[in-house]
Order: C-alpha cells, then structure tokens, then sequence
C-alpha cells in the first residue's frame, strides 16, 4: 500500500471515529442524575449499534457497575456470583472440595500440598503429585484453573483423580468424597523449653480456636515466652485480630475504626496481666489485620515489632452480598492504632530492624530468638 493510499484510509477511519464520537455529548457536561442517566442510554445504544460483537444487557449491565468503583481505592470492588463465592472462601477459610493447594508446574497440574485433614489427605494425596485426570478426563493439557473447575463440585459428591507420582509410569486413582474444608492459619512448635513459636498465616474464621490450642499446648509445657510470626500475612478479621490480640494486650485499647462521619469505635482488652512476653515478626507482606496486631503491639509495649517496615494498609472494608448471588467489597473506615496513629500508606516501623538478606538463613527468626537469651 502506498503511503498516500494509507494516508486517505486512515483519515477515512478518523472521520468515522469522530462523527461518532461528536454524537456522544461529552461527561463533563453532566450537570444533574437525570442528564447523566440520558448519557449512559445514549452510550449503550451506541454500543449495541455500532459493537462488533454480541452483547447483552446483563453483561452492560455488570460492566457499569463494575466501573462504578473504577476510581475508588485499590480494596473496593464489584465481584460476580463466581467472583464473590471466592472471595466469602478466601475470607472464612472455609470452602467445600477436595482440600489442596495446586498449581502450574513445568507444564503440570502438580499438588503443591494437601490439606491437612482434607479429603484429599485422608485420601493419601502427597505434595508433588501430579495431576493426569479427572473424572476419567485427560486434563495433561489442562492449566490447573481449568482442573479446579472440574475438581469442584456439591458436599458428599465424589471425584476420581488420576495421580503420577515420583515419575512412575503407572497411574494411581484417587476416589474422594468432597466435604467442607476448614484452612486452618495456625502452626506452632517450641524453640526450646522455655520459647515458643506461633505462626498465624491470615486471620480468618477459625484463627482464635487455633490459637487458643496453640495456647494451651504451650501452657502445658509451662513457655511464657513465645515468638508469633505474621510474616506475609495479609491480614483478615477484624474480629478476629482483635480476639487474638485480647490474650496478650494489657487492659486498654487495642485499635480504634474511624468511619466517614467521624465516629471511632474503640476495641478494647481486659486482660489484667498478661501471660506471656512476646517478639513479634513482621515484614513487607504484613497487611492489614497483621498491622493491627503489631499496631497493638508496639503502641502498647507489649512485646518487641522484629523485622521490617509492614504493607501500610490501614483501611477496613466491608463485604455486601447482593440478592443476585454478585457482591460489593468497600471500603468503609480507617483504623487507627491504641495511640491513634494512621499507618495507611506507610506501615509500621519494627522496633528493631532486620532484613532477611541472606537466603540460607532466617536472620530475623535469629533476632527474634536473640530477645530470650
């Protein structure tokens, strides 16, 4: 094509671009609810006219209000039917299936770990198992997305996997029942007769039990010093935290919820002696409700912030579900630590500063440990 050919088609192409956009009346003009509902009419007409493709009024539909909340904050979402039950699984720690963390691997559908108590580690699942069929289909093509879809499926129903395992030719099948899985957030173990190590990797709904077994685990073995982990936890209850928080804070407030109107809600603890003495870890990755507690922490003298900077996310949202299964996540309030101090966007400062620079060693653990010589 000769440049002047390209020239006349491309001013062809921009003259029909704007002559359809000069029929559009420009956003700004929009002056009241009625001219902007007129706006959005005359948008979706243009759409359903001139669009290459189908499109339907639901998916239009769905799409404005997901643009409702394109220019709110990064934690403020609309979320589909199949958006929304993740999300409330993600949350609650609780979902119906087989019980597995899987992924990609080297172009494999490989179990990464199983759950423990899960379906699929009752069954016998181990991590590094890889994935080869579901149901009798060959999924060896499959992404592990797609192989979740099928694994997935209604409480006391039943799926067969089939399994390569340490690269044995054979297959073994896996018969499993799907059931409720319960993602328990909470490890612990003792460093030594007198420490112990609690490691809480999101506060969800079934964060405080756990810890109140940890708990009792260590008081039976007499430890009153403890290292609590909250490393790359992203955060979760507020109820939750603030529950955890109650067995080790001193009478007084834990965290303060400022909402739009300039009400504050006070969390408090009436814990008259605490039990134990405490390090805390936190890192980069420590968001949210992991900043309330190391907030807490720190603003109350109740143990030592080990490690680095946390994320700086010190907002609250809300979860709303809808009557048509979608959902609204918003944001609704700041929290504030015991001394009132925002961290949004800045996070919180350890005590004492320490960078995990060294990848055959856990320099911030061994500061941590350091505290209780």
């Amino acid at each position: 094509m000769t440049q002047r050919k390209f020239f006349r088609r491309f001013t062809a192409l921009a003259l029909v671009l704007f002559i359809f956009i000069i029929q559009l009346p420009s956003f700004g003009q929009a002056a009241d609810f009625q001219y902007n509902t007129e706006y959005l009419q005359e948008v979706e007409e243009f759409i359903k006219e001139y669009y290459l493709h189908d499109v339907t009024d639901e998916q239009l539909m769905k799409g404005a209000v997901k643009g409702l909340f394109y220019n709110l904050d990064d934690y403020s979402e609309y979320y589909t039917k199949d958006e929304f039950d993740k999300l409330i699984e993600d949350v609650s720690g609780s979902f119906v299936g087989i019980g597995i963390y899987m992924g990609d691997d080297n172009g494999h559908v490989t179990v990464f770990s199983p759950i423990k108590d899960g379906p699929a580690y009752k069954a016998g699942l181990k991590a590094g198992d890889i994935i080869v069929s579901v149901d009798g289909k060959d999924v060896t093509s499959y992404s592990s997305a797609d192989v979740s879809d099928l694994i997935r499926g209604k409480i006391g129903t039943k799926v067969k996997l089939g399994i390569k395992r340490n690269d044995s030719k054979d297959t073994l099948y896996f018969n499993i029942t799907r059931d409720e899985v319960k993602v328990n957030p909470v490890s612990y173990d003792t460093v030594n007769k007198s420490l112990g190590y609690l490691n809480i990797s999101q506060f969800n709904d079934y964060t405080v039990e756990n810890v109140d077994k940890a708990l009792n685990y260590f008081d039976q073995h007499s430890i009153k010093n403890l290292i609590i982990d909250l490393r790359n936890n992203p955060g979760g209850s507020v109820d939750q935290v603030v529950d955890v928080l109650k067995k080790f804070i001193p009478a007084g407030s834990i965290v303060h919820i400022k909402y739009k109107d300039g009400t504050i809600r006070t969390y408090s603890s009436s814990l008259k002696t605490p039990k134990y003495k405490l390090a805390v870890l936190i890192n980069e990755n420590s968001a949210s409700a992991s900043e309330i507690f190391a907030g807490a922490v720190k603003d109350r003298k109740a143990g030592t912030l080990v490690g680095v900077t946390t994320y700086g996310k010190g907002v609250v949202q809300e979860i709303i579900p809808l009557d048509n299964g979608d959902g609204i996540k918003l944001t609704i309030a700041e929290y504030l630590t015991p001394n009132k101090i925002s961290i949004d966007g800045k996070g919180i400062t350890p005590d004492i500063v320490v960078k995990n620079t060294d990848p055959t060693k856990d320099l911030q653990m061994e500061k941590a440990i350091s505290l209780f010589k």
